[in-house]
């Protein structure tokens, strides 16, 4: 990663911005153009309001198209879960479909444009799409295409008697996350200084599309667990509702799925669902970013670029990998065993065991997360490396979908929390409940807390630069710190002749401490790094087990009985994707504090 000083893209432009690539959308900064930095001290333009107010028309301009399509897809999306209302899955296909194909024409015309055009991209942002970002969104478009893979024969069983939209869908879906991926992988750092409105337009659009795809799959998905929770103790009217909410699902009203490869097809998709609701919101998190950088100045010259390498075994006790394997292993075998006797028996105790394990795997986890993260933050109040304060949209967004996703899983806790306690009787499930809410909240604080701090750390300097030269001061490469120390008395004397001054003495004196200065810092790091390991398995395993079929919420009837059949799946389904997906988040903000630390 990088560290640089940033400065607004109307105050400095370059003279090749629009060579021959048509003219700029920012039109009030063509006179000031011609303005060469290279070779000449920079200069306030002119008018730096009148290009600033432009910079901020053009990104209002390309907001309001989002805001507004990102309405109407979640109007169609959501419509669906009325009965009354005649809108069909298909219409949502059919609206997603013409949304997707537009991305791609853009895509393609940004790829070769920006080919063509030398000017086109001034500079990078090297804070933007890091590679383990990058790296993520190949995996989950991986995942994503072996869905869409499903799709297509999923539909294909019973194509007679379905629109044929249904099955073009997934195939435009597959041709969009390919293109898509490619494009973020080599463009995701660009920061572009032609067709500026243009461009803000159309990754715009991009990211609400990306948006628009993971509401439909957040819905179906959301729905198709509802329903398979709640199928054996609703009415015939929640059933219809369901049933309706989940918009393909109205297709097993006409058509039989009955084959057996059918039956995988369905299923194997379902299970797919998570990683594609990952990809979108990746996608969409990297897209903006790019918007961001949109017509930005990035100056590498000024100072000193700092490159971080991920070495994930180097300068580390193993403690925190071995623990959040533990971690990770045993979530694993509780979600299945939670999965089997919740879902193919029929007994009262089978269920009670499972969530009572549940619980207690939770807590033990949760509690221990916590404790580490306030362990970490205390680390920090003892840091001796400074605050960045530089401008970094990709830090920025970080912290608010922290923030924000946050508030998901929050909301499910403290509606958990006001009914358990509002209910009767009190039984050990419902303590364990309620104390699983409150671990929720409290951990969730706790994490947010370590991670920002860790994102706003400047990274730590470079031991080998000092090595370097403490070794041509001392034409040494092992220094014994105590005989150093005694050669360097207070006066100076004895290393350096009589005529050597207080300050060279004091400079000698600070270059032996900083040869034992990083044996301190080491420590203080490897906490860290321990902390940021552990914090990363447990956030997977706490990922992994709500993504692929753990509902408590539903299996427990607490909160289902306290709050009736349509509120309580509403206020799930509406909250539970943002907790889904802040864990997922936090394991790459905490991958890049442990490379940061």
């Amino acid at each position: 990663m990088t560290e640089e000083p940033v400065r607004k893209d109307s105050e400095i432009r370059h003279p090749n911005s629009s060579m021959g690539c048509g003219h700029k959308d920012d039109k009030a900064s063509l006179a000031s153009s011609q303005i060469a930095f290279s070779h000449q001290p920079h200069q306030p333009p002119s008018t730096p309001a009148s290009k600033e107010v432009w910079k901020k028309g053009g990104r209002m301009f390309s907001i309001l198209l989002a805001v507004h399509l990102a309405l109407l897809a979640c109007t169609l999306v959501s419509s669906g879960a009325f009965e009354k209302i005649a809108v069909h899955d298909y219409d949502v296909f059919f609206l997603l479909t013409v949304m997707m194909l537009i991305v791609i024409i853009w895509i393609i015309f940004y790829l070769v444009g920006s080919s063509r055009c030398p000017g086109a991209i001034l500079c990078k942002d090297s804070h933007a799409g890091p590679i383990w970002l990058r790296g993520g969104l190949i995996l989950f478009a991986i995942f994503s295409l072996v869905m869409d893979v499903f799709k297509i024969g999923y539909y294909s069983s019973f194509y007679s008697c379905l629109s044929a939209i249904k099955i073009i869908y997934p195939i435009v879906q597959a041709i969009f996350v390919v293109v898509q991926t490619y494009f973020l992988w080599i463009s995701a750092k660009d920061c572009v200084h032609v067709h500026l409105n243009v461009t803000r337009c159309g990754l715009m659009l991009t990211l609400t599309t990306n948006l628009a795809v993971w509401m439909s799959a957040v819905t179906d998905e959301s729905v198709h667990k509802a329903h398979s929770k709640l199928k054996k103790n609703m009415t015939e009217e929640i059933f219809r509702w369901l049933l309706k909410a989940g918009m393909r699902s109205s297709s097993a009203e006409v058509c039989n799925c009955n084959s057996q490869i059918c039956q995988i097809f369905k299923n194997g998709y379902f299970w797919l669902y998570p990683f594609n609701i990952e990809y979108s919101l990746f996608a969409s998190a990297m897209v903006y970013v790019m918007w961001k950088n949109v017509g930005r100045f990035i100056d590498h010259h000024s100072h000193h670029i700092h490159r971080l390498k991920f070495r994930l075994f180097r300068r580390t006790f193993f403690v925190g990998i071995v623990l959040g394997l533990i971690t990770l292993v045993s979530g694993l075998g509780v979600l299945i065993l939670y999965e089997v006797q919740v879902n193919s028996s029929t007994e009262s105790s089978k269920k009670s065991q499972a969530l009572t394990m549940y619980y207690i795997f939770n807590i033990v986890c949760l509690g221990l997360m916590s404790l580490v993260c306030i362990g970490g933050s205390v680390i920090y109040r003892f840091d001796k490396r400074d605050m960045d304060r530089h401008k970094n949209p990709t830090r920025t967004l970080d912290v608010a979908l922290l923030m924000g996703a946050a508030l998901g899983q929050y909301a499910i806790s403290y509606y958990s929390i006001v009914a358990i306690v509002a209910s009767t009787p009190r039984d050990a499930i419902s303590a364990l409940n309620l104390t699983y809410a409150l671990l929720m909240i409290a951990q969730h604080t706790f994490q947010n807390v370590f991670i920002i701090e860790g994102l706003h750390r400047q990274p730590p300097k470079e031991d080998h630069k000092h090595d370097s030269h403490q070794k041509d001061l001392y034409g040494l490469t092992f220094v014994n710190i105590n005989a150093v120390t005694l050669r360097v008395p207070d006066s100076g004397s004895t290393l350096a002749p009589s005529s050597a001054s207080g300050t060279e003495a004091n400079h000698l004196s600070d270059l032996v401490w900083s040869l034992a200065a990083p044996k301190k810092m080491n420590w203080r790091r490897k906490f860290l790094r321990e902390i940021s390991i552990f914090l990363l398995l447990s956030n997977i395993i706490l990922w992994i087990m709500p993504a692929f079929g753990a509902r408590p919420q539903f299996d427990n009837d607490t909160e289902l009985n306290f709050y009736g059949d349509s509120m309580w799946p509403a206020i799930v389904d509406i909250c539970l994707p943002f907790g889904i997906f802040y864990r997922m988040h936090a394991v790459a903000s905490l991958l890049e504090v442990y490379i940061m630390s």
